[in-house]
């Protein structure tokens, strides 16, 4: 997939009716109705009606800020194994969440009951806990300015999962299922469907009033050989990532060749060389360095981790913001870009959960360490104007903070495909998909795996490996990148269930990429480690 093609139309699916209101906190401006209507009407005419509850409930009670998010959520879930059905779930859950700031605090109150008299309660009980809070808060919380929007956003799709009969879902399952047991050697298939479609309307007491909805899909399977001689057995899941698409990815994904090809591979691998350890350079498929950049990229860039604020639970970073601007994180070759913007990424949304209109913005730049993932709240602790727009709350009854975007390489500008690296390359391992992972609480030093490894010699991949795992320190690492493929090798991976905070919450975030070398990297030998 060429990058440009997967962020054309990035900006298609929102029609913004942007007012002229620029608020900051601590300005709290009449609420009234809905001045003007997005240019797709709101799915239910009665949300605004209900937000406006909270919004004037709020200022009434003496709220500097205020904002409601009432919002419902489905999901589905389809796995089998061989020829059954292991599990079959569809649930819905739905709900309205207030947020407020009073007295320099923040207070927060949710309820899984939506009518008028419930939102008034709730947003009273907001701004009662706003200011308990105030009595313990060490300063009052800022707000980066935003402007106000009337819109309606969707994620693009071209067929509603949900509206996808069971059947249908459950006959591909096992047709993936039987093509990988026609492979001799192989023992067990396992393959899942998960869906989810996220509904929420938000408003704020500046005068935002956005509707959005957004689809998520995570296909794939794991294939198991099994070689009683040996006494081993031997695994390869799908090189599948999950999107922000409709229920087009699952048909025009290549499920049954793949499956093929897993079975192959799984039998393969009890046969492969067993790795010598020691520094070797490594060739990084995307479907496998997608998963470093999210640990050694995506999360030490989380401002709340830098600057201590998930130390309890999630880590620190070593990227701390004396380095901000000055860092050498990687050699001159590397760029990352920040972003919620690129149709098909599952963190893509129009507004974040602040009500800031996404964007794109560079992280690192000619291997520099230039900015950090903020919001609202975050962007004056290091002296920026704005918001990057990175606030996600999983559901209705949790509190919206700072989430990972999408974290994506920069192709190179050089033409060159994987296969051009090959043969470019004298002595290296080449490693294609997600495997184990390890990574210390600073996001400094890790360790990662695959699903298959291949030994390239002299230009050209001469056979499988197996035991396979390498270790580095972050900036080591990237700064030993010497060589990017262009962007016609171009992919998108990413994690649908990547975990935050106390308590904690879940979100989906992508991560695009291309094929890279990276020079003398400390490769270990798995089944050697104690």
């Amino acid at each position: 997939m060429r990058r440009r093609d997967f962020i054309k139309g990035a900006g298609a699916a929102t029609l913004a009716l942007t007012t002229a209101a620029c608020t900051k906190s601590g300005v709290a401006p009449e609420v009234a109705s809905v001045s003007s209507s997005p240019r797709r009407p709101f799915s239910d005419p009665s949300l605004p009606e209900l937000a406006d509850v909270a919004l004037n409930t709020a200022r009434a009670a003496g709220a500097s800020y205020a904002d409601i998010r009432i919002a419902d959520y489905r999901r589905q879930r389809v796995a089998t194994r061989e020829a059954r059905i292991l599990d079959l779930a569809d649930d819905e859950d739905r709900g309205v969440g207030v947020r407020v700031i009073a007295n320099g605090a923040w207070g927060f109150a949710a309820s899984a009951r939506i009518d008028k008299d419930e939102i008034a309660r709730v947003t009273q009980q907001a701004v009662a806990l706003a200011r308990i809070n105030a009595k313990i808060g060490r300063e009052p919380i800022e707000l980066a300015p935003t402007n106000a929007y009337v819109d309606v956003w969707n994620t693009p799709i071209e067929r509603d999962p949900f509206e996808v009969p069971l059947q249908d879902k459950v006959a591909l399952l096992l047709a993936i299922n039987a093509k990988a047991l026609e492979v001799s050697g192989v023992s067990f298939c396992s393959s899942q469907m998960a869906f989810v479609r996220e509904h929420k309307f938000f408003a704020s007491s500046e005068g935002s009033y956005i509707e959005q909805t957004l689809h998520r899909c995570l296909p794939g399977f794991q294939v198991t050989s099994v070689d009683r001689k040996r006494n081993s057995f031997k695994t390869r899941n799908s090189y599948a990532d999950p999107r922000s698409v409709g229920y087009e990815y699952i048909e025009s994904y290549p499920w049954l060749e793949e499956a093929q090809q897993a079975g192959e591979d799984a039998v393969a691998k009890h046969t492969a060389k067993s790795v010598e350890p020691g520094k070797r350079d490594l060739i990084l498929h995307p479907t496998n360095l997608w998963l470093t950049i999210h640990e050694s990229v995506g999360h030490p860039t989380e401002l709340d981790r830098a600057m201590g604020m998930e130390a309890n639970y999630a880590g620190t970073s070593f990227l701390t913001v004396d380095k901000l601007g000055s860092f050498q994180l990687a050699s001159e070759l590397v760029n990352f870009m920040g972003e919620k913007t690129h149709v098909g990424a599952l963190a893509t949304c129009g507004y974040d959960d602040d009500g800031v209109q996404t964007t794109e913005w560079p992280m690192v730049s000619g291997g520099v360490f230039v900015d950090y993932q903020t919001t609202r709240e975050q962007a004056h602790w290091i002296g920026r104007a704005a918001s990057h727009g990175t606030a996600y709350a999983q559901s209705w009854k949790d509190v919206p903070f700072q989430r990972m975007p999408n974290v994506n390489l920069v192709p190179g500008t050089t033409p060159l495909s994987l296969e051009q690296l090959i043969a470019s390359t004298d002595d290296a391992i080449l490693i294609k998909g997600r495997g184990s992972y390890s990574i210390d609480h600073q996001r400094y030093n890790f360790q990662f795996g695959g699903q298959t490894y291949y030994e390239v010699k002299n230009g050209r991949v001469t056979g499988m490996l197996e035991d396979v795992a390498y270790q580095a320190r972050t900036p080591d690492f990237w700064r030993s990148c010497d060589a990017l493929c262009s962007e016609e090798e171009y992919y998108v991976g990413g994690s649908f269930y990547d975990g935050k905070g106390e308590p904690g919450q879940s979100n989906a975030v992508s991560h695009g990429c291309v094929p890279a070398r990276f020079r003398q990297i400390d490769v270990i030998n798995t089944a050697r480690t104690v």
